[in-house]
């Protein structure tokens, strides 16, 4: 069980109000990249048994992942989500990508963080908050682990959408992702207009 260690270091600090971030979509080979903030004040409790359950998003089941949801938009002081497109994703590159929908994430915010703790081995570049990198930050520390959960529902919904737009490639089943389904598609259909051109097998297969 996760608790609210790591953040209560920062309050301790004199921080405020503390920003957990972590995105979805790295490695698909179609579809956006998906950045969420989750914010929570020094007066935050994890008091209540879903609270209990948050935990790195790839640990928990789909249905788990949609309740936490509803529950982390509702007791997070502040939640929001950042997404960045397969063509700047093709343009700037994917980590670049991925800095840019957690900055959009955070500017979004209505409450904005005084501290983010991010996940991942590289601070957020043209960031001014203070921050912290903390590798497998999602299973480490809470304010990541929901900031997971945000994202991850967030970009399987936005494929859920994109596979009744081009529903031969079945993207509501793999949300993109390389998987022996998905590239049986990829062999049989081609590439549409959401996969991402710069990443294989898609960059290597000859234009019509």
């Amino acid at each position: 069980m996760l608790d609210l260690k790591t953040e209560q270091q920062y309050f301790d600090r004199g921080y405020e109000f503390i920003g957990g971030v972590d995105e979805a979509g790295r490695g698909p080979l179609a579809g956006p990249v998906v950045a969420a903030c989750v914010v929570v004040g020094r007066d935050f409790k994890i008091d209540d048994e879903d609270l209990e359950m948050i935990n790195d998003s790839k640990k928990l089941t789909a249905k788990k992942r949609k309740k936490l949801f509803g529950v982390i938009k509702a007791k997070a002081l502040a939640v929001e989500i950042g997404v960045v497109d397969h063509e700047i994703i093709d343009k700037i590159n994917i980590l670049q990508a991925s800095f840019l929908a957690m900055r959009r994430a955070i500017k979004k915010l209505p409450v904005a963080p005084s501290y983010i703790l991010t996940d991942g081995k590289f601070k957020i570049p043209k960031l001014e908050i203070p921050q912290t990198a903390i590798i497998s930050g999602d299973a480490k520390v809470w304010t990541i682990a929901a900031a997971s959960i945000i994202a991850k529902v967030s970009r399987d919904w936005l494929m859920t959408e994109m596979d009744k737009k081009y529903p031969e490639y079945l993207f509501a089943q793999h949300k993109g992702y390389g998987t022996k389904l998905h590239l049986e598609k990829i062999t049989t259909y081609g590439p549409c207009p959401i996969h991402r051109r710069s990443f294989e097998p898609i960059k290597s297969l000859k234009r019509p």
